[in-house]
């Protein structure tokens, strides 16, 4: 005889376990179909341009953080050292008035009307007592004086804890932004390691040979400027800076870094015009806005170069569509051409 039995259901632990272990199954499944274990060369060198813009623009704004943290750290130092001068000062007010009431207790002890009374010697009593009156009128002075620098020595100490505040938010955003770099540029080297060590090399022989026409290109001086325009190059100061700048062709990109051995790309700029006794800001956003905009067609060597809708790139103008500068981590200060990225305008200094 046939058993009507219902079938035996699974146990909630046994459909918990199928669930998962069928979620992990589409989840490694969708990973392995994004994921692909053998990148071309092209895709890798596309992925690891991208995150090195990503990390150039995380750059501009640690700087920018950098260049904040800095000041107020002397600005800190600057009240430091006022409240302490202060509270001397305050010590020797303190002082000066203990002084006065100790001689106003030795003199004041009796009743002046007893003391005139009794003195043998009037004139010279009330001599002492218009001295007395005098000494009253300093000590009146002296806790002004006292009062106000309290209040001086108050108001520095608040201005300098509310800094000390700024400082230690400024030291967590910088903390973030350079967490935010270090994970990009490893990302971007994971994925060049994927790579063989040919292809590797492939891509340094590909940029350094532009970077060698580039340079070519920049010192052919039958055309200095852009296409179209016959202005003379940059002078004085520009191209000072423009000349220091060359100087050092082949040195490391090193995001941060503002010379003498290596750079970011603010930090060549900065430190060219620094050669050139010229002070300029710290972030190419900032450097943006200093001297005089240009267009393309009025570029002329030594001209400042700004690129992407950030402005978080900065180079110099080199001469026939060619600009120097400091591009990108694993990479050395170098002349390339400015149609390599989305030119925005020029800065004449």
């Amino acid at each position: 005889m046939a058993s009507h039995r219902r079938p035996k259901q699974p146990s909630r632990t046994r459909v918990t376990v199928l669930t998962a272990t069928a979620a992990a199954a589409v989840a490694v499944t969708a990973h392995t179909a994004q994921a692909d274990p053998n990148p071309s060369k092209s895709d890798v060198k596309a992925k690891v341009d991208k995150l090195y813009k990503e990390a150039g623009a995380a750059t501009e704004k640690y700087n920018g953080a950098k260049e904040k943290h800095d000041k107020l750290q002397k600005q800190i130092s600057r009240l430091q050292d006022s409240v302490a001068r202060s509270q001397d000062e305050l010590n020797k007010l303190r002082n000066g008035l203990g002084a006065m009431a100790t001689a106003q207790y030795r003199t004041g002890s009796i009743d002046p009307s007893m003391q005139l009374l009794l003195s043998a010697d009037p004139d010279s009593y009330l001599a002492k007592a218009a001295t007395l009156d005098q000494l009253s009128g300093k000590q009146a002075g002296a806790l002004k004086q006292i009062q106000d620098q309290q209040r001086s020595l108050e108001q520095q100490r608040k201005e300098a804890k509310d800094k000390l505040s700024q400082l230690d938010s400024t030291r967590q955003e910088l903390n973030k932004k350079k967490q935010s770099i270090q994970g990009k540029l490893a990302e971007a080297q994971t994925l060049l390691n994927r790579l063989t060590a040919a292809e590797r090399a492939e891509i340094a022989r590909q940029e350094a040979a532009e970077a060698e026409r580039a340079s070519r290109s920049a010192g052919d001086r039958a055309d200095l400027g852009s296409p179209g325009n016959t202005a003379p190059p940059a002078q004085g100061r520009a191209s000072s800076a423009y000349a220091a700048a060359q100087s050092k062709v082949g040195s490391p990109y090193v995001w941060g870094a503002t010379g003498p051995n290596s750079f970011d790309c603010s930090g060549l700029t900065l430190w060219a015009f620094q050669q050139a006794g010229v002070s300029i800001p710290r972030t190419s956003q900032a450097q943006a806005n200093i001297g005089t905009r240009v267009s393309r067609a009025q570029l002329v060597p030594g001209d400042l170069v700004f690129f992407y809708g950030d402005l978080h790139h900065v180079g110099f103008y080199a001469g026939n569509g060619q600009i120097l500068h400091s591009p990108k981590p694993g990479a050395n200060v170098r002349y390339e051409s400015i149609n390599n990225m989305p030119f925005q305008f020029g800065v004449r200094v």
